[in-house]
């Protein structure tokens, strides 16, 4: 997420530089709206306070609400004194400069909705959970069918709310309005990752308690913390893939702006076959992508259950406690498996963006940048978001519903959640680098690929 914010940052200061050259307030502004936000996410941390015991995501939202309360505050002054300095002035798709305030808000109004959809599709009090639990009662291929059903789901009010949000700020600043809203939105970044180091803290516990075989009261305490570890955890991912959604068009724009400053100013029309190719080659990278992280995770994983297995067979006394398994074993298989499985992964969205521009040319290239975006954006949603619902279904049901521990709905539920980690924790959040990887990659070569294509 930080590595979001950085990109989102640059690509709007350097959006900034080419709409409006010679004038440094476009450049600087950005960077002003996130110092202010940073010290509203400081602020934000002293309002962490537990107010009802059966909503603990309520005393994380508390701190959220007035890191936003601040920023907002902030980013109005800071608009007002760039304007009344001079610093910004009409020009270069913004009509009046006061505007880029209300474009801020947008990014910040949209950052509030994601988080709330999100938690509305995770956490275990609404419907969606509850729907998942429901179908293990009659297996686990129901259960993998209502996950699958709740994860594509969720991906529809994200996107509804960040294609508003992109219309608005497009009407109140152009290129640069929607630039200004994603770099609002990805300012709440400090306090959103504050949440989501709630999550991997309160997991952690509840694994020290149940191998610690500490007594039924202590794990009725962290397992239902465990549960709201799984929704902040979920609620910051949506959060930076919708965030990915606006900052990739704010690439996609720089893009554009490149080839323009390169004196080949391009269009992207859906007559023109380069780029509906370029549409479906980019469309075919997040599935691509997010196929071989998840077979990756599946490598790893019947690596660590083969050793496992094997220190049962050959060391004696494991299940008694006489005798202690080889820890350091697992951790190299895990380790070595995560650099090695991930070279793959990591070479596609460096060299599909040079193989298209270089070959078919830069309208094709942004083609395959709007593609990537599109079903990046709704793949890496239904993932993070299914995964996160089937997770809490478990922990549903763990909480003494629907059989409760041992059941047949509760040992359906496990394999939901088993197929829900690797989508929540590994290829889901993946495909939001991987999306800007290639937006990058295209700015950098934009000059060269105009020139030098291969298909003219």
């Amino acid at each position: 997420m930080p590595r979001t914010y950085a990109v989102t940052m640059i690509a709007a200061m350097l959006l900034g530089s080419l709409l409006f050259p010679h004038q440094i307030g476009w450049v600087i502004y950005p960077l002003l709206l996130g110092s202010v936000s940073v010290v509203g996410s400081i602020i934000g941390t002293f309002f962490v306070r537990v107010f009802n015991p059966r909503w603990i995501m309520g005393a994380l939202y508390a701190g959220l609400l007035v890191a936003v309360a601040v920023a907002i505050v902030g980013f109005y002054f800071v608009t007002q004194y760039m304007t009344s300095s001079g610093y910004l002035k009409p020009g270069g798709g913004v009509g009046d400069p006061n505007n880029l305030f209300w474009a801020g808000l947008v990014g910040v109004i949209t950052t509030v909705l994601i988080v709330a959809i999100t938690e509305f599709f995770t956490e275990t009090r609404y419907w969606p959970v509850h729907l998942i639990a429901k179908a293990s009662v009659t297996g686990h291929a129901t259960n993998i069918i209502a996950g699958q059903a709740i994860g594509m789901m969720a991906t529809a009010l994200p996107v509804t709310v960040i294609g508003v949000g992109i219309l608005i700020s497009y009407g109140l600043g152009g290129l640069y309005g929607i630039a200004i809203a994603a770099v609002a939105m990805l300012s709440m970044t400090g306090i959103i990752v504050a949440i989501d180091s709630y999550g991997p803290i309160t997991d952690n516990a509840g694994g020290i308690a149940e191998m610690a075989n500490l007594p039924e009261e202590v794990r009725g305490i962290t397992d239902p913390l465990d549960a709201v570890g799984n929704t902040t955890k979920a609620v910051t991912k949506g959060y930076a893939i919708g965030s990915a959604g606006l900052a990739a068009l704010v690439l996609f724009a720089s893009y554009t702006q490149e080839l323009a400053k390169a004196g080949h100013p391009t269009k992207f029309e859906l007559a023109d076959p380069l780029v509906i190719v370029g549409l479906f080659l980019g469309g075919i990278l997040p599935f691509l992508f997010g196929s071989l992280a998840m077979l990756a995770v599946g490598r790893a994983g019947g690596l660590v259950v083969e050793e496992v297995r094997r220190q049962f067979r050959e060391i004696k006394g494991i299940m008694e406690g006489t005798a202690k398994p080889e820890y350091g074993t697992a951790v190299r298989i895990v380790t070595a498996a995560a650099q090695r499985e991930m070279i793959l992964p990591g070479v596609i969205p460096v060299v599909a963006p040079l193989a298209v521009g270089f070959i078919l040319g830069p309208r094709a290239l942004g083609g395959m940048l709007l593609g990537a975006i599109v079903t990046g954006l709704f793949l890496a949603l239904q993932m993070t978001s299914g995964g996160a619902a089937w997770d809490n279904a478990k922990k549903y049901i763990e909480e003494g519903h629907l059989g409760g521990k041992g059941s047949e709905a509760h040992k359906a539920s496990v394999t939901g959640d088993t197929v829900g980690d690797p989508n929540k924790d590994t290829a889901g959040p993946a495909i939001n680098p991987m999306i800007k990887v290639i937006n990058i990659i295209a700015i950098l070569i934009a000059a060269s690929v105009a020139s030098n294509f291969l298909i003219h």
